[in-house]
């Protein structure tokens, strides 16, 4: 029995020229990420640096890809090390789309590449080869090429030293994407949450514009959309539209609001 295995949309829009649209659910709840699917959003972003289930968990992290699968969204991952184990680990739960966080070094990145593939660079990779959920458990077809090709691994660029090696970064070879981190970037700048700084637009201006002559395709957080829309304008393919939470707050807060009674 041969068992066909999803594409990964964000993979297929980045090496089109498009643009992937998501949301940051900062409530890592599979009810969540099957109703963005639903609304048609491209992929929810499951920030695991920063909260959520421990990534070694594959329990947790399978209820979530089961619920994108049920509604055909994609699963951005931010991983919380850059450990090519914990890649690996990741891959072989079913996750398509993973990205690094506070990467100094194009040699972290290449690692990381590395980890997520049975052939590199035109030699071997370091991705293990067994029998796991990604490859439905042994019964998948063309599991080695269908996992090198739909297999997307990117990083954040969100440290001084990081933009510093950004040229070494750019070139690893497959390297997916970079995303622009701008709040952590600003602590490593000296200006933490001074998004206007302009030593720290000057610097997401860098990472925006070597990525784009590179043709790595760059992704950032979308502050409203305006910001959104100048962004795509600028070359950015992938952008998060908010939070479950931002989006809580403001329809809640709009209810009160409005409401005429006393409280």
């Amino acid at each position: 029995m041969d068992v066909s295995q999803p594409s990964n949309g964000i993979a297929s829009t980045l090496s089109s020229g498009g643009v992937a649209l998501g949301l940051l659910d900062n409530t890592y709840s599979p009810t969540i990420v099957e109703f963005c699917g639903d609304l048609g959003l491209d992929f929810v972003w499951l920030d695991l640096e920063h909260g959520g289930p421990d990534p070694w968990d594959a329990g947790e992290l399978e209820a979530l890809l089961r619920a994108g699968e049920r509604t055909g969204i994609d699963l951005l991952v931010r991983l919380p090390d850059t450990d090519p184990t914990l890649v690996r680990k990741a891959l072989d739960c079913g996750v398509r789309t993973v990205f690094l966080p506070r990467v100094e070094t194009a040699d972290e990145v290449r690692a990381a590449v590395e980890a997520a593939r049975f052939r590199y660079d035109g030699g071997p990779g370091k991705r293990g080869l067994g029998a796991p959920r990604a490859r439905r458990w042994g019964l998948a077809d063309d599991y080695v090429e269908t996992e090198d090709r739909e297999t997307l691994v990117g990083t954040t660029i969100e440290t001084a030293a990081a933009v510093e090696n950004l040229d070494e970064i750019l070139a690893v070879p497959e390297l997916g994407f970079v995303f622009v981190g701008p709040l952590d970037l600003s602590v490593s700048l000296g200006h933490p949450g001074e998004l206007d700084h302009p030593d720290v637009r000057e610097a997401v201006e860098t990472v925006r514009s070597a990525a784009v002559e590179a043709g790595v395709p760059v992704g950032g957080l979308g502050f409203g959309m305006d910001d959104v829309n100048q962004k795509v304008d600028d070359g950015y393919q992938l952008l998060h539209l908010g939070s479950t939470t931002g989006a809580l707050q403001q329809s809640v807060e709009g209810w009160l609001d409005a409401y005429e009674g006393e409280r």
